[in-house]
């Protein structure tokens, strides 16, 4: 269960565009391609969404200035809890990221890397670190560096520490990246239990990874 301090998330996304910038000289400032312009959508707690679309067509991008780690090129996203506005600086407390690209510190044991990674990101109350081991099947690699960990391993303790946060906004981008059919199993049945109190965001081009979703938004039509 959500914290109610954290309920009631929205999230007003109001004619967001990205251009990524062909050259850096002053004179090339105004070319570039538009990825994507003029999004004007509401994102609401207990709603999931699905971004679709091909490879290259700004998922990962639009994932990223939600998550406030990208500045879109024009306009402005919002966030609001329980009808207030979420300050800036402390949005991170209420979202959750995973993504293939998001580096690990691999210098860690497991172990070290979940100690150190709970002091900034807790789990949820009722989930201790040897629960999220065992709910992941990681309890065994426990003592493993990051660095000695498979594609897979890795993905699984990312989706697992997003599903164990208490953060009411989760953001998925590509969830089964690097998983096989077990792990993609194991991610179906997982994401299901951690959706009812949330809102979900899920960027994919794989409908298997998505299905349950109550939006599917192609991002292609923000494309012109």
């Amino acid at each position: 269960m959500i914290s109610k301090s954290l309920s009631s998330v929205r999230i007003e996304i109001k004619q967001i565009g990205k251009k990524f910038q062909r050259g850096q000289q002053s004179g090339n400032r105004g070319l570039g391609e538009w990825i994507f312009r003029d999004i004007n959508l509401t994102l609401e707690q207990q709603q999931s969404y699905a971004f679709t679309g091909p490879n290259g067509s700004g998922k990962s991008t639009l994932l990223l200035i939600l998550a406030g780690l990208l500045p879109p090129t024009k306009g402005e996203i919002h966030y609001y809890q329980q009808g207030k506005t979420i300050d800036e600086e402390a949005i991170f407390r209420y979202i959750i990221m995973s993504a293939p690209y998001m580096e690990l510190i691999e210098e860690f044991t497991l172990e070290e890397f979940l100690n150190f990674h709970t002091t900034l990101k807790p789990l949820k109350p009722e989930v201790s670190i040897n629960q999220l081991l065992e709910r992941t099947g990681l309890t065994t690699a426990r003592q493993k560096y990051i660095y000695q960990f498979s594609s897979g391993m890795k993905q699984r303790l990312k989706l697992g520490i997003a599903f164990y946060s208490p953060s009411p906004v989760l953001l998925l981008d590509e969830p089964c990246s690097n998983l096989d059919q077990q792990g993609i199993q194991w991610y179906q049945q997982e994401i299901r239990q951690h959706i009812a109190e949330r809102l979900v965001v899920i960027c994919s081009n794989q409908s298997f990874e998505y299905d349950f979703c109550d939006q599917i938004i192609d991002i292609t039509q923000f494309k012109r």
